[in-house]
């Protein structure tokens, strides 16, 4: 008789991908808006865009859509090139 075989389950840690949106402020600059108007216009604090411009904070993606909505862009059009 075979003994049982016993598994032992490993705790799978899931990262949700790191969201940068290196192009940001040149859009911002582009279209002649404040960090306080930007901000404004997205919906959220002029802190929280310098944190999201500086890449100390990581945006949710309502927040990219909303800041992509507020410079009349795409989402995609913020964030890093695929390699």
């Amino acid at each position: 008789m075979s003994s049982p075989c016993i598994v032992r389950s490993v705790p799978v840690v899931y990262s949700p991908p790191v969201v940068r949106l290196p192009r940001l402020r040149m859009w911002r600059e582009r279209r002649a808006l404040t960090q306080q108007e930007l901000a404004a216009k997205a919906g959220i604090s002029r802190v929280a865009l310098l944190r999201i411009e500086s890449g100390e904070a990581e945006p949710r993606p309502k927040t990219v859509r909303h800041l992509a909505e507020a410079l009349e862009l795409q989402p995609d059009d913020l964030m890093d090139p695929l390699p």
